[in-house]
Parts: C-alpha cells; structure tokens; sequence
C-alpha cells in the first residue's frame, strides 16, 4: 500500500462520531480505522449502488458493515440505524463509491448522496483524503498512479442545515493545505523550464506570423544566448518587456528567467500616463522589444536611448556561431552543467518570477508579482484536470502582458511538452482559425466576443482538432455557444481566473454522465457555471456588504480564495492590501455560489452592481438578456450593449444601456427591451433608463470589457463628471 501521510489525528471525537470521508482508500481507511481504534470499534457505511472499488471491498471484507440502497432507504431508518452504532460504541465511516467522473474532482460523493447524507442531521466528522506524487503532471491525481496519500481529519461540524456545502467546504480547505505541502511547488520555474525543452526538444514552436518554427531545444539554445548578453547589459532586478505573442516574445521570456531577472510584460495599448505608472511601480530601467514591433505602434511612449533592447539587434550582434554553439550546449550538454552555467536554483519558490499589471478595467494598473510557486502551482492545478498528450499544439494568441497568456500560453507548453502556434493578435479571426486548422491545434483559449468572431470565419470542420475551446474574461452567452454547437459541433467551455490567482481559477471541461456499468456521476459541465473549483483553491463565501458575515456555498456572496496560486498583494499597494486580505483569504471582488458537486457559478463582479430604489441591480444579468435580445447588423462582431450605472435623484441609481446596435427610434427599441426583460422574468426596476448610442463597446486587449472606458462614455453622454 502507499505510504500515509497524516493530518489533523487531534481531531479524533473522544465519542463515536459520524466520519465522512471525500474519496476511498483502503490503506488511508486502514490508517484511520487504526486511529480509530481498530476494527472492532468501526462501522463503514456503504452504499449498494456506488459499490467500492475492488481494493476497498477486499478491505472490506472482514469489517463491520452497514449497506443501504441510495434509491431505496428511508432517512429516517438510515438515521435511527447510524445511531444505533453510535451508541453501541462504534466509530461510523461512511465509504464512498467511485461515480463516473473526470480526473482530478475534489469529492468522490455525487450531489444526490451528500444531500442525502445531510438529511440525516448527524454532525459528521469530515474527512479528506488525496492523491499525490512529486511529478508536475497532476501532482494531485485521481488515477492509480500515485505515490502518497494524504488523510486529514478536520474539526466536527457543529449540528445545523446545509451539512453537505458545509462538509464541502472543508474538504476544499483541507484540499489547499494538502496542495500547499507538496515539494513540487518549491522547485524553479527555470529548472523545470530548462528540463521540459530538453525532453521534448523537438517539439516546435510555429510563429504564426511569418510561418516559422522552431525545435525546443533551438528555442533553448537562443534563449541561453541572450540571456548571456542581458547579464551584462541588465544590472537591476527587473525588465520590461513589449512584444506581442510570437518566438521573440516567448524568447525574451525564457532569457529572462535563465538569466535571474523577472520579466515585465507591458501592455503596449497603456496610455502615457499607466505606462509611466508601471515602469515607476517596477523599477523598470531597461525594456527589450524589436524594431519592426516598434513601428507598428508609433502612438506607444516608446522610452528614448540606451533604455530600449532591440532583439533583432541583439541576436544579430551575438552571430549564428555563438548561438550555434548555445544551441549545442542546450541540447547536449549534462543537466548539471547547464544547472551550474545558469545558477538555475537560485531563484525558486516564494521568490518572485515574474511581474504583471492588472488590465486596468475598473481603475489604474496594479502590479501583482508572480512567485515561481504561484506559477508552477497553477499549471500542475490546470494539468491535474485537463488530459492532453504531449505533442498536442496550443494556439497562443493572448497577449503575453495578460495573466493566461504568460502562465498558460507561454510558460506551461514547454514544460510539458505542448506545441506552441503564436499568432500576435487575438483579433486576426481569418488568420486563427487558418492556423488551427492547419496546424491541428488541441486548445485555444480566447473570449466568447473573439470567439464570435473566429466563427463567423469559420467552417463545419475548422475546429476538429480541438479537444479543448475554452472562453473567460467575460460572460459566455447562450446565443454564442449554440451557434458554435450548431455550426462545428464545438462545445465552447467557460472557465474563470484572476491576475491575482495566477490565473485559473475554475473551468469546465467535457460533459461526464451515466453509463451502463455507472449510472451516477460527477458533472465536469455545466452551462451557465465555470466549472468545478481547480483542486488545492480553497473558497469561501461572505456576506457581499459584510465580510464578517459567512454563507454557505449554495448562498450567493462575496467569493475569497485560498490556495497556493494566491497571490500575496499588490506591489506597494498596502491600502489596498489590507481590505482584501484576512486570514490568509483574498477577496476577489467577484459574487459567486458553489453547488454541492464543486461547480461554481459567478453571479458577477461586486462592483458592477447599481444600487436602484434600495434593490441591489447585476449590470451583467441585464446586458446578457439585452444582448440575447437586440438584432445585429450583417457581420456585426463584438458586444452589441453595456451596462452601467449612474446617478440619480429619485432612486438613487438608474441604469443605462450603451449600445452601438441602436441609432434612431431609441424610445421605441427602449419600449421593446423593457417588454423583453419583463417577459424574461425580470424585475421592471432592473430596465435601462434610457438607451445611449456609441460607435463601439470599449474592450481591452485582454478581450474584456473596459469599464472605464465604457462608464466615460455614459458620464460625458449625460453631462456628468467622472
């Protein structure tokens, strides 16, 4: 059997006590039946239609056990049944069935059953039991293929309703402790960065942009090259970066984190004054981008000087014999002489990696430092639940200065091997959708606006090779991913991340359901959701205008994470810091629920809400309805309407509704909308009050909104000051 690790034995009940475990394990059941007390003092509840795995019934076997028939058992019984247990003097251990499910869930127990073992108003005991190994590849796994386990005994919940969300929430907790401990998160970005390129050496990065490819181990080799040469020309701890997705981009990233500086990936659409603002918050003295890249952007504060890196110039004055010889050296040399040559453990764990900038959507840039373990913790989290070969291409289209484009796009592919198809525009839909096609990519990520139109470009079988169409940023609208379903038999999966969270948060993935041989199941799907919680991110859920408030998961509130991919705060931003933070908890902003199989579903951010007659108003419940309402002209691609609140005298808020879909007749297409959202079951307090005309939606580059951008626009149209 696996080795045990155990947590939490304090917790053992002085009094026989109704434990709930998340998943079955015989050898962390056997550690527990030992703290327990032995065979004689325990009693495993066991259900006849979600049997055991083989491993556990031959533990089993001689053990006292009680079964029922989920379909079949009265509660009450159940209930009188456990009790007789208990006062009898054993130990009850419920044991769960393995249901059909995706790999990586952190509960093994379907919806139905914990419901049911909530109604039996027994305050259990929780219990977490987890699978690891010391491998970046699902090192928290559901499969056979695990080197430890962990078994945490948590603290009785006390009696009460809603047991089930509460008992899912600590499993969750408990998931991020066990998460946090494992030693695969202590390790360097630039070591693993180094071993991935090598083993999958000829694996290719395509630039979509001018056709070219190269092998890992040539990328690795021009990486080490340069990052020699920024050794001697960079002395402080950081380098701003202003390149778009492509092999320059990616190399100057690499060369970067071989050479020990953190890389700062810079919005090149910033304004003058968040360019300023970044490169004062950083520290920023050097930046490296490319001479053909500058000129497409002349509008840009392009620094003057020696303060700019031109890559072209550089690579061209190290010469193809040096970078020959580097890329040699990256193939061939022994790990420990590359380990040495680049010092490639000195920067590692809690040290930072890199430095991002918030989007800036709702206020100035924020800086969020990236630690090697935020990172690293993130891809194993993401690779714990998405099952790719690798070889598998992914398009990275997103822009590096973006949290997903750096995390997912850039960092995550070589690692574990994964193709890369760069394209430097998530906007070039003809362009995308061409080198999909032709390159057969797995996965793309991009927003449901993009997505909409990377379809309109699109034919039946443009995406046959995608294993995985994932959209966030924004809310994914049901008229959007029917037209996918219906034109390319495409399921388009809504995930959900933060900048803070390093990203992902949470993400559907393909549908799971009943099968012949396994009628109940954990969903890895459902619309309208982002999808059950990465495991190791703990959540919890507080009163949206009270943070000292708790709910319970299935109560819609104020979102807080936990968990090894949580950043520490904003970069010299202690004011905000300190109302974000308690307890190890970061607020997100965001509003949100969990259903009792991990699912979340996001209700919106906390700050895109109107205040209207005392009725707290979602700008995103009502855009989603006008947006599934309005008609769009012929070829018409991004978002049609926005939301957003604004003074007023009577009821103290009222809404507006931007719309560059609506030019003539406003009062009359008002009317419409107002008998739409009535008829949609929507309150009449919740309708715009009057319809504002714009020649486009403000978006960020990221593909989100721009909230500020788009609340101008309403000030200035109403004669209002920001």
């Amino acid at each position: 059997m696996a080795e045990v690790r155990i947590t939490g034995e304090k917790n053992k009940q002085a009094a026989p006590s109704f434990y709930l475990p998340n998943r079955a394990d015989a050898a962390a059941l056997s550690k527990l039946e030992l703290i327990l007390g032995g065979s004689d003092c325990v009693t495993y509840m066991v259900e006849e239609v979600l049997s055991p795995v083989q491993e556990v019934a031959r533990f089993l076997k001689k053990r006292r056990v009680l079964s029922f028939n989920f379909r079949k058992a009265n509660v009450k019984v159940l209930r009188e049944q456990l009790l007789g247990e208990l006062s009898a003097g054993h130990d009850v251990v419920y044991v769960p069935g393995r249901p059909n499910s995706l790999m990586g869930c952190t509960s093994d127990v379907p919806m139905p059953f914990l419901m049911q073992l909530a109604a039996l108003h027994i305050s259990p005991v929780p219990v977490f039991i987890g699978h690891y190994r010391e491998n970046m590849l699902r090192a928290f796994t559901t499969d056979k293929s695990y080197e430890w386990v962990a078994l945490s005994i948590m603290p009785k919940l006390s009696p009460g309703p809603l047991t089930g969300e509460r008992v899912l929430e600590a499993w969750m907790e408990a998931s991020s402790v066990e998460f946090e401990r494992n030693p695969v998160l202590n390790c360097s970005l630039a070591r693993l960065l180094v071993e991935g390129m090598r083993r999958y050496g000829k694996t290719e990065l395509v630039d979509g942009n001018d056709g070219s490819s190269l092998p890992f181990y040539k990328v690795l080799g021009v990486s080490m090259a340069l990052a020699r040469e920024l050794k001697k020309i960079v002395c402080e701890p950081r380098l701003g970066i202003i390149l778009p997705p492509g092999k320059g981009g990616l190399i100057a990233n690499y060369a970067c984190v071989l050479a020990g500086i953190v890389p700062v990936n810079i919005n090149y659409t910033s304004s003058e004054p968040a360019f300023k603002s970044i490169v004062k918050q950083s520290g920023i003295k050097h930046f490296i981008s490319a001479r053909a890249f500058m000129s497409k952007l002349p509008q840009f504060p392009w620094p003057q000087g020696d303060a700019i890196i031109h890559l072209d110039k550089t690579l061209k004055g190290i010469g193809m014999p040096k970078i020959a010889g580097w890329v040699a050296f990256a193939r061939f040399a022994p790990m420990r002489v590359v380990s040495m040559t680049f010092n490639l453990d000195a920067r590692r764990g809690d040290d930072e990696a890199a430095l991002l900038f918030t989007s800036g959507s709702s206020g100035d840039p924020k800086g969020v430092s990236f630690t090697h373990r935020m990172m690293i913790a993130n891809m194993v989290q993401i690779l714990s639940k998405v099952e790719l070969a690798p070889g598998n291409p992914f398009l990275c289209s997103l822009p590096i200065f973006h949290s997903f484009g750096l995390t997912v796009s850039t960092f995550l592919p070589p690692i574990y091997g994964f193709g890369m198809v760069t394209y430097p525009s998530p906007l070039d839909a003809k362009k995308l959708n061409e080198l999909i096609e032709h390159h057969k990519c797995a996965l793309v990520v991009t927003t449901p606006t993009f997505a909409r139109g990377m379809l309109r470009r699109a034919h039946a079988h443009t995406y046959d090779s995608v294993k995985f169409f994932i959209v966030g940023a924004e809310k994914l609208q049901k008229v959007v991913a029917d037209e996918f379903k219906s034109k390319c038999n495409v399921t388009l999966l809504e995930g959900y991340g933060l900048t803070e969270t390093s990203p992902v948060c949470g993400v559907n993935l393909q549908e799971t359901g009943p099968t012949e041989e396994q009628p109940y199941f954990v969903p890895g799907y459902k619309f309208g959701s982002i999808g059950q919680v990465l495991p190791g991110l703990a959540v919890r859920i507080t009163d949206p205008d009270d943070d000292n408030v708790r709910l319970t998961f299935n109560e819609q509130g104020m979102l807080w994470f936990k968990g090894p991919n949580v950043f520490k705060g904003y970069v010299g931003r202690e004011d905000l810091n300190e109302g974000i933070f308690r307890d190890g908890w970061f607020k997100t902003g965001d509003l949100g629920k969990v259903d009792l199989n991990g699912i979340l579903t996001l209700g919106g951010r906390r700050s895109r809400f109107s205040k209207v007659a005392g009725e707290m108003v979602p700008h995103e419940v009502v855009e989603n309805a006008i947006e599934d309402f309005v008609e769009r002209p012929e070829g018409f691609v991004g978002r049609a309407v926005a939301v957003m609140g604004v003074p007023d005298t009577q009821k103290g808020e009222a809404l507006v509704l931007l719309s560059c879909v609506h030019h003539s007749q406003l009062s009359q297409a008002l009317d419409e909308i107002r008998t739409y959202m009535v008829e949609q079951g929507l309150p009449r307090l919740w309708c715009p009050r009057e319809i504002i005309p714009v020649e486009a939606i403000p978006v960020l580059p990221t593909g989100k909104m721009d909230l500020r951008g788009c609340q101008m626009l309403a000030n200035e149209a109403l004669g209002l000051h920001s």
